[in-house]
């Protein structure tokens, strides 16, 4: 139920640095100074060559980024049925930084300068197309599947009978035990893909994600397959047919 406060933040912050970036290239003026000092703290190079595609790139992502951390608030208010289970307190913590932390790793993609006054000049190239095409696809079907395991605690109506665990069928549940985490890394992949695919430091991200979702997919095989003796034998924890 805590991670709400994940998205909250994300939602915030990242729609801050949204609205600082597009300020910076699309009206040419300049940064904060704080975000100017963390970019020369993270290394960034103020000076580095002026490329549009990496401009638009980096503004894309993080307009993705914002709306992914807007819909999974939504989710987490109005369509997701929590259990009374409990976060620990180095996780819940986490959790928040890493959200402010993901948001400044795509803003630092660009120089603290960002266009020297001068107004962005949209350049979509094909991988912002595959990209977005990726995200939309993976979006609907982690919603799709966040439905399905909410609307297991819910009667016809709508109104919450349970808070017990049952097992999921329809969309990727027929494939794996969590498509909403698999959903969640193709998200990132497809950042990636909109970054431009030879972004290094983004795919570190992207490789987080999956050992963490992994890690949380695993543990969830598990308690299906322990608790329910009738678990379809043919579902795998995270990706399909891995």
């Amino acid at each position: 139920r805590w991670f709400t406060h994940f998205y909250v933040v994300s939602v915030l912050w990242n729609g801050f640095l949204l609205i600082c970036l597009f300020r910076a290239e699309f009206l040419g003026e300049s940064l904060p100074s704080w975000i100017q000092d963390m970019h020369h703290t993270l290394g960034r190079d103020s000076h580095s060559k002026d490329m549009g595609k990496e401009h638009f790139s980096a503004l894309l992502v993080l307009l993705l980024l914002w709306l992914h951390s807007c819909r999974r608030l939504a989710e987490c208010l109005w369509t997701s049925v929590f259990s009374s289970g409990v976060i620990h307190i180095v996780q819940y913590c986490f959790g928040l930084c890493y959200y402010i932390a993901v948001g400044s790793t795509v803003l630092c993609q660009v120089p603290t300068n960002v266009r020297n006054g001068k107004k962005l000049s949209v350049h979509i190239c094909w991988y912002h197309i595959i990209g977005v095409t990726m995200y939309v696809w993976a979006s609907l079907h982690q919603h799709r599947c966040l439905a399905i395991l909410a609307n297991l605690r819910k009667c016809r109506s709508g109104k919450v009978i349970s808070l017990s665990h049952s097992v999921p069928f329809g969309d990727w549940f027929e494939s794996v035990s969590c498509p909403h985490y698999f959903a969640e890394l193709l998200i990132y992949v497809s950042m990636a893909i909109a970054l431009g695919i030879d972004n290094v430091t983004w795919w570190c991200v992207v490789m987080y994600v999956l050992f963490n979702q992994a890690l949380a997919a695993v543990l969830c095989h598990d308690f299906y397959q322990k608790n329910f003796s009738s678990y379809p034998k043919h579902r795998k924890a995270f990706i399909p047919l891995v």
